[in-house]
């Protein structure tokens, strides 16, 4: 990027509907130099402009291990996501980015990783999960635990397919309420602890989903034994400029979108005490 404050442009390659109200958007800059120079980390956000309605920050969905494809998953919740759901392929946008700290993969390299998601919470975690994936080898046991509020809402439905049948991914998902068709469990994410053995001294967890979720998860991972410092979320707080100008995001002496969105929850509580 030559500017952080001027958004490049990017097309819509590719548009898929994930739920009734979640659609995956697949980018290629415009300037092919702009898309040779995109490089970015699992964790990290762009900043996302539909023409006429504004700007907002979106995680990136998919793996730095695929450089060719850069996604995001977006939620309708609001009038400029409602624009961008309203786009087709071959349509633009600005991109601006990439922002934040992302997660570090090198440290998880050899180490038992544990992922918990909820909702929405599974796309930015994704991009990590596929870059482990991609680099299989380097890491130890894989646990994914993914929750939603019904089986439509589910996201990455083929998927949680493909990692369920692979013999070096365990997978787990659950659902608030089934419907006529789920045969599987039912019940918030933490009910999934109990169909898995942790070994929380070498293992590593990744949180991510709505906060009242987090805050029960991560109580229930440092009862079960984990460091405060091995469990890892992102934040989303208010995140507009996404460089720490505009102050929106701000928690004591740090800013989410500068100094996160990734932190371990020993930093997270260092935040909000």
């Amino acid at each position: 990027m030559n500017d952080t404050f001027l958004p490049d442009i990017a097309r819509l390659v590719d548009v898929r509907d994930e739920t009734p109200d979640t659609k995956t958007f697949t980018l290629h800059f415009r300037d092919l130099k702009n898309r040779e120079d995109f490089h970015f980390l699992p964790g990290q956000f762009l900043e996302l402009s539909v023409f006429g309605y504004g700007e907002a920050p979106f995680c990136i969905a998919s793996s730095p291990t695929r450089p060719d494809t850069l996604e995001t998953t977006v939620r309708r919740t609001g009038q400029l996501t409602d624009a961008l759901h309203r786009l087709g392929n071959g349509e633009e946008v600005g991109v601006r980015g990439p922002f934040g700290n992302g997660f570090d993969v090198e440290a998880a390299r050899g180490r038992d990783l544990l992922f918990v998601a909820g909702g929405i919470g599974l796309p930015p975690l994704r991009s990590l999960i596929w870059n482990v994936l991609d680099e299989r080898s380097r890491f130890g046991k894989v646990t994914i635990l993914y929750g939603a509020r019904t089986p439509a809402d589910l996201v990455y439905k083929q998927e949680l397919k493909e990692w369920g049948k692979r013999s070096d991914v365990e997978l787990h998902f659950t659902v608030d309420m089934a419907d006529a068709s789920w045969t599987g469990n039912v019940g918030v994410v933490s009910t999934l602890f109990r169909q898995i053995s942790l070994k929380p001294e070498s293992t590593i967890a990744y949180v991510c989903g709505p906060p009242i979720m987090i805050r029960f998860v991560v109580q229930d991972l440092l009862a079960l034994g984990f460091k405060a410092e091995a469990v890892i979320s992102t934040l989303e707080r208010m995140m507009q400029c996404g460089i720490g100008k505009c102050n929106h995001c701000a928690i004591g002496h740090r800013y989410v979108c500068r100094d996160g969105p990734v932190f371990n929850y020993s930093q997270i509580r260092e935040l909000v005490e």
